[in-house]
């Protein structure tokens, strides 16, 4: 995954009627790693990190598009930096 440019990681929170489970699915379409956990206020909160490009997509995924029957509100990102290596070897559901 490296070989496809600079890597990125991005903390994220999500704000709405959310649910994380589709969260796994859309990462590991887009392929990125990281996590996703729905938190005991009703949000979802996770890191992303991979290539650049497809940090961004899932970027645009969790603030535009979310999961079917989902409301986004709004979501917050933070801690985005560039990378060296990824600290995930795929992209998981915290509990």
């Amino acid at each position: 995954m490296s070989d496809a440019g600079p890597l990125k990681s991005v903390d994220y929170e999500v704000f709405g009627r959310v649910q994380g489970r589709y969260t796994e699915g859309e990462a590991k379409k887009i392929g990125v790693v990281g996590w996703v956990k729905n938190t005991s206020t009703g949000t979802v909160t996770g890191q992303v990190q991979g290539p650049e490009e497809k940090v961004d997509s899932m970027k645009s995924w969790l603030s535009k598009v979310g999961s079917p029957s989902s409301r986004i509100d709004r979501t917050n990102f933070s801690n985005e930096k560039a990378i060296s290596k990824l600290e995930y070897s795929n992209f998981s559901i915290r509990y």
